[in-house]
């Protein structure tokens, strides 16, 4: 036997994150496009893959490229390459925010502790007085 490591052929694939939920799992959708056999008519086909992500590095929303690995799960028998491109993520600052939004937000939180204070306190007046 030789020193040099021996090259294993593994399929690759391109994808985009669909979840990112389970801890070092995300879960990939991959597109690709056939041609109906009856119909001729091209039709995007979509598969999910499950794939391992130890370092969580992939969110939501990112390209990824994916290899076959041995199974590491019931359902893992892929695992995450690279990042090739990040999910743009806005970034809203709070004072950006419509002021007129925020003093609508507070005055419908200060009227709903008032209607429940009153409803309360009507409660209070009725069990307080006799039955007749």
């Amino acid at each position: 036997m030789t020193g040099e490591p021996r090259k294993v052929n593994r399929k690759e694939r391109v994808g985009t994150v669909v979840s990112d939920k389970g801890e070092q799992t995300i879960v990939v959708a991959i597109e690709r496009a056939a041609r109906h056999r009856l119909y001729r008519k091209v039709i995007r086909q979509t598969k999910k893959y499950h794939v391992h992500d130890p370092e969580n590095a992939a969110t939501a929303g990112d390209i990824v490229r994916i290899e076959e690995c041995r199974p590491i799960s019931k359902t893992k028998h892929w695992r995450l390459v690279a990042v090739l491109s990040e999910h743009a993520v806005a970034e809203v600052a709070p004072e950006e925010l419509d002021v007129a939004l925020v003093d609508e937000v507070q005055r419908s939180a200060a009227r709903a502790a008032d209607a429940a204070a009153v409803a309360s306190g009507e409660a209070a007046v009725a069990a307080a007085r006799p039955a007749e």
